[in-house]
């Protein structure tokens, strides 16, 4: 069975509230449907569109294999995966972690790049706890 680092709804704020810096990639602001989680994804618009007040389900988890193994480059081509249940897939690496001082408390932040595309997700540790530097990880999305 897989174990995610995040399983959850996520609602559209905003898309590129600094302006369009690229021709295909757009920066979506959002929070999780318990408004616990905030984040800051960059997408490739060209391929997957995303839209204020639209509803994903997003996933992180450190496979794709259904039963909780490592993705080996020698994965069986016809085997059935994550990706699957997904229209929009990307694989990166967790690369810094950070605290933040905020009204409501202390809020962990984590940082993923994409082969450049960049994911910031922000909140409380006890929601954060699974998160390691130099983790790889999946990013899965699928409009609700």
């Amino acid at each position: 069975m897989v174990k995610f680092h995040f399983d959850d709804i996520i609602e559209v704020q905003d898309v590129n509230v600094e302006g369009k810096k690229y021709d295909k990639v757009s920066r979506v602001d959002a929070k999780s449907e318990d408004g616990e989680i905030y984040m800051q994804l960059d997408v490739n618009s060209e391929l997957y569109p995303m839209h204020p007040k639209e509803k994903y389900r997003m996933v992180l988890s450190e496979t794709l294999n259904l039963d909780g193994t490592a993705v080996t480059s020698h994965s069986e081509a016809k085997q059935k995966s994550l990706a699957d249940k997904f229209e929009y897939v990307m694989h990166g690496l967790l690369y810094k972690i950070s605290e933040e001082k905020a009204k409501a408390g202390v809020k962990v932040v984590v940082y993923i790049s994409f082969g450049g595309l960049q994911l910031m997700v922000r909140g409380a540790p006890i929601k954060m706890h699974r998160y390691k530097v130099d983790q790889r990880l999946f990013l899965l999305l699928r409009k609700i």
